[in-house]
């Protein structure tokens, strides 16, 4: 009777959680992001599956976690070292279980991340970026959290590739971290991809922690419409719908000629907003884009990432490091905003809300929600979410330009 408990023991979970009980840290990781996504609502859609692939990763004996190839692409299978990329799909499959062959087969390859930059693409309205041209630009200057913690990163002892993946997350943009790091990394393609998306998730905690750090009482108050009133613009857009016609084709060919490694991304982004915009002659691609291919892509991508996420992978100083450095490019990439327009206000009298500035990152559109609340808290008047999606949308193809040069110099 007592070798049948024995067995019983062994057969459960619990022998392998007493034998490691790092696999107790995990889980506590796992039910933290749950409760962001379904009691805080944090990026719901995204936090969800990769908790729940947290979760999955996490059990032993449930062969849920996925094995990551070194840089050779070498994995161990049953006591064997084998190199992934000359294993057929049924092999890894077979040998290594479910979630390893939806992560090699759609992650690994680089498939997921255009793919879904084409649903968000269909999803993203570039009008109020059109409208508002001027406060485009501080989507650029918030791509300083890349480029400084790439340096950084450089410094502490991070190879060149390894140290562009880390920085690449300051973009705020989950598909165009993992592409990178993809291209660059791939043996970091786990930590990169959680700390990327759990940063977006965060970015209601992010955003007003560094606007209240850097920006004064007056500054968040700064009312965007009265601005207008004010000083209004002599430029008159006659034709919008032409113009968000031919926007994505131009920035499309633009991109192309001078930075084709950021087609993959920068390409599918626009040609899932060409569909929409085309209206009912592409009705039918813009709701295939937007809806059943872009939720499956999101499952998909979510839980297999979250699935990376196994004790071995997560619990080391690299992995620390990464989460570290990530945090530092995202707060890096909003200081770069808010101190772009505080610098631009200097010069001009049309004062702009530094808040525009905070979401030239990427993160669509939540970034711009989160800081028309803080506006709206100062200023009950003061809706500045049209003005936020100028810089927000922009932010969304600086950080795909800036992960094409990153490819194109690195890769």
């Amino acid at each position: 009777m007592e070798e049948i408990l024995e067995k019983l023991y062994e057969m459960t979970a619990f022998s392998n959680i007493a034998a490691d009980p790092r696999f107790i840290i995990m889980y506590v990781i796992a039910f933290v992001l749950l409760y962001l996504g379904i009691k805080k609502q944090y990026e719901p859609l995204l936090l969800v599956p990769i908790a729940f692939g947290v979760l999955l990763a996490n059990f032993p004996g449930g062969d849920m976690g996925v094995v990551q190839a070194d840089e050779n692409g070498m994995v161990m299978v049953n006591g064997v070292a084998k190199n992934i990329w000359e294993m057929p799909l049924h092999e890894i499959a077979h040998d290594l279980g479910l979630m390893n062959f939806i992560y090699y087969m759609l992650i690994k390859t680089g498939f997921l991340p255009p793919v879904i930059f084409m649903g968000v693409g269909a999803l993203t309205d570039f009008g109020p970026m059109l409208r508002n041209l001027r406060l485009s630009i501080f989507g650029a200057a918030a791509q300083l959290g890349i480029f400084t913690v790439l340096l950084v990163a450089i410094l502490m002892g991070f190879t060149p590739n390894e140290a562009a993946s880390l920085g690449i997350i300051g973009g705020a943009d989950g598909p165009t971290a993992i592409f990178t790091t993809i291209k660059l990394a791939p043996h970091l393609l786990g930590p990169i991809a959680i700390a990327a998306y759990s940063y977006m998730a965060l970015v209601p905690v992010i955003i007003p922690l560094v606007a209240r750090l850097w920006c004064t009482k007056k500054e968040l108050s700064i009312n965007m419409k009265e601005q207008e009133k004010k000083y209004p613009s002599n430029v008159e857009i006659k034709n919008l719908r032409v113009l968000k016609i031919i926007f994505p084709i131009a920035t499309t060919t633009v991109v192309a000629l001078f930075v084709p490694s950021a087609v993959p991304l920068v390409g599918m982004l626009m040609f899932g907003n060409l569909v929409k915009e085309i209206g009912s002659n592409t009705s039918r691609l813009f709701d295939a884009a937007s809806n059943s291919i872009m939720n499956a892509a999101t499952i998909f991508l979510g839980i297999s990432v979250g699935a990376t996420m196994t004790i071995d992978a997560f619990l080391n100083w690299t992995t620390i490091g990464i989460v570290v450095g990530g945090f530092l490019a995202f707060a890096l990439s909003i200081t770069g905003g808010i101190f772009f327009v505080k610098v631009f206000n200097l010069f001009t009298k049309k004062k702009i809300n530094p808040l525009i500035g905070a979401t030239g990152l990427s993160a669509v559109p939540m970034a711009s929600r989160v800081a028309n609340e803080i506006a709206l808290k100062y200023d009950p008047k003061n809706h500045v979410l049209q003005y936020c999606m100028a810089s927000n949308i922009s932010g969304v193809i600086g950080s795909a330009v800036a992960a094409g040069v990153l490819i194109s110099f690195l890769g």
